[in-house]
């Protein structure tokens, strides 16, 4: 499966749970970057972003691909991190966000905004 696919199926598992504002950053013009992808959305509360991290799980593993290399921000749910190395997923509270604002920093990435 490409990252592209990948991203798509992540963003089926956040629209699954309602997350709000998902962004897809296409990484793959800008050197030096750690993936492919990064997806982003922002949910409203912590068990909202714990039910979107299980979703997107549960979507990529019925599609045939393996759980992320690596999930960060469980315990804290304010932004959970969850790698898949060609794409990495970030479910904030819309608060944190803002204060990281990773589509700032990644000013360089092709944005895509999901409606």
């Amino acid at each position: 499966m490409t990252a592209e696919e990948l991203s798509k199926i992540i963003v089926k598992g956040m629209e699954e749970k309602k997350a709000s504002d998902i962004v897809v950053m296409d990484l793959r013009k800008i050197k030096n970057t750690v993936s492919d992808f990064f997806v982003l959305c922002s949910g409203n509360s912590d068990t909202q972003l714990e039910a979107i991290s299980d979703s997107i799980e549960e979507q990529v593993i019925k599609a045939g691909e393996k759980p992320p290399y690596r999930s960060e921000g469980r315990s804290g749910k304010q932004w959970i991190l969850m790698d898949y190395v060609d794409v990495v997923a970030h479910i904030f509270l819309k608060d944190k966000r803002e204060f990281f604002g990773l589509e700032d920093l990644w000013g360089d990435a092709q944005i895509t905004r999901v409606d």
